[in-house]
Parts: C-alpha cells; sequence; structure tokens
C-alpha cells in the first residue's frame, strides 16, 4: 500500500518509519558524505539506529511530553534524533546551528529543553557556556567525538554509547518502544520551531503530527511526488522548510535524502547527487548565477559568445518549451542544439540537471533570475508560506508560474483578505499554538481557526493568483501620502547580482532613501576586470566607480517605479553603501537571512538622518562581532548620493482603467 493512503494508520513519524521498513527496507532512507565518501543507510538500518537512540533516551529520562534540543548541521544522526524523540512522544526542538550562545540559551529555557543532542565540539562549548542559565538541560549528547576526549562532565554522552545503553535497555525492556510507538496519534505535538525573530524575542511555533504530515502529503499529491525522490539537506534544520522537504516529505512519501559533508563543500555534493527535488531561498539561486556569470566574463571569447547566443535564445523560446507551448521547428531544434552544447552543462555545473520540481521562498526573487533558471528548463515555482501553517499557503501551479505572483491556495488551504488588506489563512497545517504564549497565540488565530500572516496582498483580477506587497506593519505613507511598501522596493533593489542586501527607509517622511550592502563577490569581480584596486569590503564599497554602478541599479529601480501609480512617488532620492556587510552576529539579520529593519535604523540612526540632509558623507564607528567570538570597532567615512527621480509614468493599461 502506498504511505500516502494510510492516512489513518501512519499518523506519526515513528509508524511512518516502520512502513517504509515494511515497504522498501532495502532502499536508501538517507545518506552522508564522509571524508568524500557517501554512506549509507536504508529504511531498515535507519530503523535500528532510531531504536536504539530511543530506548538511549529513554534510559537518560526523556519522557513523553519533554523536549530534545537538536543543534548542527544536516547530519543522519540528528535527524534520527527527531524521531527518536517522537518515538517517545517528547517533542524535538531544532535550533539554528550558527546562533551564538546566548541566542541558544533563551530557546533552552523557554522551552523547557531537558536533553541536548548536538554535532560536535562547537555546540558543546556552546551549552557548556549557558548551562548555568538553563539549568533544565540534564543530559547533552555529541556526535562528533573529535576535541572532546578530555571534557570529563557526568552530563555528556557520546552518541554511540547512549545507543549501546539503548540496546541494553531495549533487551531489558523489549516491549517497551513497540509500546510508546503505538501510543503515538496525530493530534500529539510533533515538532516545535522557533520563529526568527525579526521584531523581538522568537517564538516557539507547537506543531502537532497532523499538521506535519497531512500537510506534507498534500504536498506531495499536489506536486505528483513518489519514492524516487531525491533530496539533498543543506538548509538549517531549525527551519520550517527543512523540516517539511527533508525531514516530513521524505517520510510521507519515501524518498532518500543526503546530507553535504559540510557547507564548504556543498555545491560538489550538489551535483553529485543531482537532486530531482530541490529548494534553495532566492539568494541561493543570485549567488549560482553570479558565479556564472563572473565565471563567463573570464572564460575564452568564442565561449563568452557562444553562452550569450544560446542565453539569448533559451529567454526567447526556454519558458515556452518548458510550458510545453508551441514553438516553430527551427526554435524548438535550435534550443535542443543549445541543450547539448550550453543549457546542459551548465546544468551539470549547477549540479540540478536532473531537478524537475524546484521552489523558492521566503522572499521574491528577481524577474530575470526566475527566468534565466526556467529558460534552462528548470521546473523553479515559487511558493508563499509561514512556519505557522508547515510552510504552504499557495503554491504556483506548473503552466501558470509568474515573477510577480505567489500562485494559488495550496490543497485544503483556505486564503482571505481582510478590510486591512491583510492576508490570513486556514488549513489543516495551522500550529496548534505558540509555546506559553497565549496572548500571542489568541493574537494570530482566531477562534474559527484563521491566522493573520501579517503580509499585506491581493489577488490578481487576471489570473486569480496572491501577490504580495509587503508586511503589513511595514507598509507605510510618506508625508504626501503615497503608499510606502520597503521590502518591495528592498526586493527590486536585490534583483541585481551587485546588490546583496539593501534597507530602504520613508514612512512618514518626505522621500525614500536606501542603505545598499554590495556583493562582494559580484562587485569584486566586476572591479578586477576593470584594475580597480582594493583591499577588502570596506574599501571597495567607498569607491566612486562602485557606488555610479550602484548608483545604476538605483536608478533603475527608480525608473520601475515611475511606472507605477501607486508608489511612483516613493522612488529613491538618495542612497549610501554601508560601510560593513550585515551580520546576524551583530544582529542585523536574522538567522533566516531577513534584514531586521527597526534594528539596522537604530543601529546607524546617524547614517538615516545623514540621508534626510544636504550631507555628502558621514562619519561612522561601529561595534563589530568577529568570526572567532572577538569584538572589534569598524570606522568609515561613509559617502552619500543623490539618485535620479523619474516623473511618474500611465501606462496604457492605468489609463484605461
Amino acid at each position: 500500500m502506498d504511505p500516502t493512503e494510510q492516512d489513518d494508520i501512519l499518523d506519526t513519524f515513528p509508524k511512518l518509519l516502520h512502513s517504509h521498513v515494511q515497504l522498501r527496507p532495502e532502499r536508501d532512507a538517507i545518506r552522508e558524505k564522509d571524508l568524500g565518501i557517501w554512506q549509507s543507510w536504508t529504511w531498515a538500518e535507519a530503523a535500528v539506529e532510531i531504536r536504539a537512540l530511543a530506548c538511549g533516551l529513554a534510559r537518560l529520562g526523556l519522557k513523553r511530553g519533554e523536549k530534545l534540543a537538536i543543534v548542527g548541521d544536516n547530519r543522519p544522526r540528528l535527524y534520527w534524533g527527531m524521531t527518536a524523540a517522537q518515538a517517545l512522544g517528547a517533542v524535538p526542538v531544532p535550533l539554528y546551528q550558527d546562533a551564538v550562545a546566548d541566542e541558544m540559551a533563551y530557546v533552552l529555557d523557554n522551552a523547557d529543553v531537558k536533553i541536548a543532542l548536538v554535532e560536535d565540539q562547537e555546540q558543546v562549548d556552546k551549552m557548556l557556556e549557558v548551562r548555568d542559565r538553563c539549568p533544565k538541560v540534564e543530559h547533552i549528547i555529541y556526535d562528533e567525538t573529535r576535541g572532546l576526549r578530555l571534557y570529563e562532565h557526568d552530563f555528556l554522552h557520546e552518541f554511540e554509547k547512549v545507543q549501546q545503553d539503548g540496546i541494553a535497555f531495549d533487551h531489558d525492556h523489549p516491549d517497551f518502544y513497540d509500546r510508546e510507538v503505538a501510543l503515538g496519534k496525530g493530534s500529539d505535538v510533533s515538532i516545535m520551531l522557533y520563529t526568527s525573530g525579526t521584531t523581538g524575542n522568537p517564538k516557539g511555533v507547537v506543531l502537532t503530527n497532523d499538521n506535519v504530515i497531512i500537510t506534507a502529503r498534500n504536498g506531495i499529491i499536489r506536486e505528483g511526488l513518489t519514492s524516487n525522490e531525491e533530496v539533498l539537506a543543506y538548509l538549517p534544520m531549525a527551519w520550517v522548510g527543512d523540516n517539511l522537504f527533508s525531514y516530513a516529505q521524505s517520510y510521507v512519501a519515501g524518498f532518500c535524502v543526503s546530507c553535504p559533508e559540510n557547507p564548504t563543500t556543498i555545491a560538489n555534493d550538489l551535483r553529485e547527487i543531482g537532486p530531482t527535488y530541490y529548494f534553495a531561498p532566492p539568494r541561493v539561486y543570485e549567488n549560482m548565477l553570479t558565479q556564472v556569470m563572473i565565471r563567463m566574463e573570464d572564460a575564452a571569447e568564442i565561449k563568452r559568445k557562444m553562452f550569450h547566443y544560446f542565453m539569448e535564445h533559451a529567454r526567447r523560446v526556454g519558458v515556452k518549451i518548458l510550458n510545453r507551448e508551441k514553438v516553430s521547428l527551427k526554435d524548438a531544434l535550435l534550443y535542443r542544439l543549445g541543450d547539448i552544447l550550453v543549457y546542459g552543462p551548465l546544468k551539470d555545473v549547477l549540479g540540478l540537471r536532473r531537478t524537475r520540481l524546484a521552489y523558492t521562498a521566503g522572499e521574491a526573487i528577481g524577474p530575470e533570475i526566475f527566468d534565466f533558471y526556467r529558460s534552462l528548463g528548470i521546473n523553479i515555482k515559487q511558493l508563499y508560506g509561514q512556519t505557522e501553517c508547515m510552510v504552504f499557503i499557495c503554491v504556483q501551479p506548473d503552466g501558470e508560474v509568474y515573477a510577480d505572483t505567489v500562485g494559488t491556495p495550496a490543497i485544503d488551504v483556505e486564503i482571505k483578505i481582510d478590510d486591512n488588506g491583510e492576508i490570513m489563512y486556514r488549513s489543516p497545517g495551522v500550529f496548534h499554538s505558540y509555546y506559553k504564549n497565549p496572548e500571542s497565540t489568541a493574537s494570530t488565530k482566531t477562534e474559527d481557526g484563521w491566522v493573520h500572516t501579517g503580509d499585506a496582498g491581493f489577488f490578481d483580477e487576471h489570473n486569480g493568483h496572491l501577490k504580495i506587497i509587503d508586511r503589513a506593519k511595514d507598509v507605510g505613507k510618506l508625508t504626501d501620502g503615497t503608499l510606502f511598501a520597503p521590502k518591495y522596493i528592498e526586493n527590486k533593489l536585490k534583483f541585481f547580482s551587485f546588490v546583496k542586501e539593501a534597507v530602504v527607509y520613508g514612512d512618514g517622511r518626505d522621500y525614500s532613501t536606501a542603505f545598499i550592502n554590495i556583493d562582494l563577490d559580484a562587485v569584486g569581480n566586476w572591479a578586477e576586470r576593470r584594475n580597480l584596486a582594493y583591499s577588502g569590503y570596506i574599501d571597495l564599497a567607498s569607491l566612486k566607480d562602485v557606488y555610479q554602478l550602484i548608483k545604476e541599479c538605483v536608478d533603475k529601480v527608480n525608473q520601475d517605479l515611475s511606472e507605477d501609480s501607486r508608489l511612483a512617488n516613493s522612488q529613491i532620492h538618495r542612497f549610501l553603501i554601508l560601510h560593513k556587510e550585515l551580520d546576524a552576529d551583530d544582529g542585523e539579520l536574522t538567522r533566516t537571512r531577513k534584514v531586521r529593519r527597526n534594528y539596522v535604523g537604530e543601529r546607524y540612526d546617524v547614517l538615516v538622518e545623514a540621508l534626510y540632509s544636504d550631507k555628502q558623507q558621514c562619519h561612522i564607528e561601529t561595534r563589530v562581532t568577529f568570526e572567532d567570538g572577538r569584538t572589534g570597532t569598524l570606522a568609515a567615512d561613509v559617502q552619500i548620493w543623490d539618485a535620479e527621480v523619474y516623473p511618474a509614468t500611465i501606462l496604457p493599461r492605468e489609463a484605461a482603467a
């Protein structure tokens, strides 16, 4: 029987695991690259590992309803920890592996974590640093033993030793594991995922097995996913998307998930695995494209000309071919030749040759970037979701993929726009509650199950797709009453490969202004090809030629805004290039790389005020945190430039309206 058809039986992950052991015991469930070699575990082998771990956790005292923190890169043993906890009725709580100790302390304490399963010495050290502030953490289990041999604490346990103790426990209590698994039900809490904390402390989103499994199953049905998919798990385990794509859907459909060797080998590992099903936020697709364009600029002239010739042809007909629309025989044959000479080898380099479905979400993706991948024949689509509904709210249907929409409601999802323009939804994935936060739960979720997204949007009258304008609370007005949608403008700026981040201000002001973070790789390569000398980010960001380059990007955005009657007056009048990259360690970004606009505005209030003055330069000194944890001060004289502002243009369709 197909596991997607056993809704009433397979309502927990341990039960799904048992199903795959019966259906496909010798099929690979998960693999990991270690020292350059892929190690694989079948569903039957994974089940043995998980049973031993679950019994080991029980021996350490983990009980139903208690919390197991999981911290580290994507590792089979950490994923097994999630299933092992769920087998006992306990709740896994993944934490961001790059979070500093203080950030972890808040989640560990707020979640009432009893045991922590971590990857290596780095994560153990963080746990030890905050243990006095988190007295409820009784045990720490570590996977990688390197560097920990001399750590002598009774509460520190090696992963394999916990499993060995679990095997002994299982021998003495042979019915324990199966009895605990049988007790689990769909309404039980499956996992707790913390929000990114853009505007304050993160909130623990409590999700039940039904929330997760039904949503995962509906996504599989909508896209026709099967047990033959290949997925690379490389995004943080603490992020809801990884929990859906790399964990939940794998357990529901029965496909194999691969874990890269480390973050620096992801590109190579992607090429080796060749995933059929892939998710990446826009910045990953942007970085891929940036690297391609950098390499092509350095290629021989004949290669460069061939690349641009066939890519121009792909831009004209590639999307039509992907959508199975009719093109001329000549165009079809030329596209096939391009696939042999350019598109195929390029997809091999990107690791996307076999990808039949790719998603992006989180931020808007530039139309040019979107069309680039789709023109290669890669079925990349946008989806719209939140942690509070296990990701899926809207998905773009095949053949109806537009760069400026997020699609139509996912299976079993209802959407409405309230009187204030805020998007609201109701679905089987709607979260149970915010942990220990009934006030936020009540303000977010209505009694009849509708959830406030906090996003402003509307349905396109032509195709019925949902369009997102901005966060509802961030939509403001200029002093002349013009609509001010900062995220919309920021996303337009980030469509350019030279712009890594943008922060736009203007609410309650006479005009809009912008902070720009340049992309060091893209702008650095551009500068080197022009023989512009620079010593690092600060130096590069201060070059006049770089400012001129960014001004051209800002001017293009202003020109686009001038063609929208609602936003024409919100064009950017003045901008600056920040002297440092925005960093999560400095509190400027969340761990999911979202800009904390208000915090950035407060941290650089001197620069904000300078943008609204007649100054052409402003001195700034900033306290920063380096990768090794040391702190220091960066000082710079930041230039401020004026942008080109265009008169509002009324397009023919607006005039007709």
